[in-house]
C-alpha cells in the first residue's frame, strides 16, 4: 500500500523556520522524483520545489528560492522541506508528491498545514 505521510506543519511567526517531512512507503522511493506543492485557500495547488531521484538536482519556484531547501534521504525513504524566513504568504497546506521517472505513476500525501502569522 502506497503511503506519503507529511508532518511538521505548524503555526509560526513571520521570519521563523519550519522543517516539513514526508515519509514514503509502498513503492521504490529512490526511483521517484519527489516534489512539494502548496495550496492556499481559494487558490490553485502550486509547485514549490522538486528533487531528482538521486537528490543531485533540485528546482524551486521563484517565490521560495533562497529561503526553502528540499532534500531527501533515500535510506530513510523521506523527503524534507526546510523553510526559512517564512512570510504570511507562505501560509498553505503543503503536499508531498511522488512521480515515477517514466511519469507513469504519481502519488500524493494528505498534506500538512503551515500557518505564518503573528
Amino acid at each position: 500500500q502506497v503511503q506519503l505521510l507529511e508532518s511538521g506543519g505548524d503555526l509560526v511567526q513571520p521570519g521563523g523556520s519550519l522543517r516539513l517531512s514526508c515519509a514514503a512507503s509502498g513503492f521504490t522511493f529512490s526511483s521517484y522524483t519527489m516534489k512539494w506543492y502548496r495550496q492556499a485557500p481559494g487558490k490553485e495547488r502550486d509547485l514549490v520545489a522538486s528533487i531528482s531521484s538521486s537528490g543531485r538536482s533540485t528546482t524551486y519556484s521563484g517565490s521560495v528560492k533562497g529561503r526553502f531547501t528540499i532534500s531527501r534521504d533515500n535510506a530513510r525513504n523521506t523527503v524534507y522541506l526546510q523553510m526559512n524566513s517564512l512570510k504570511p504568504e507562505d501560509t498553505a497546506v503543503y503536499y508531498c508528491n511522488a512521480v515515477s521517472v517514466s511519469g507513469t505513476y504519481t502519488y500524493w500525501g494528505l498534506g500538512t498545514q503551515v500557518t505564518v502569522s503573528s
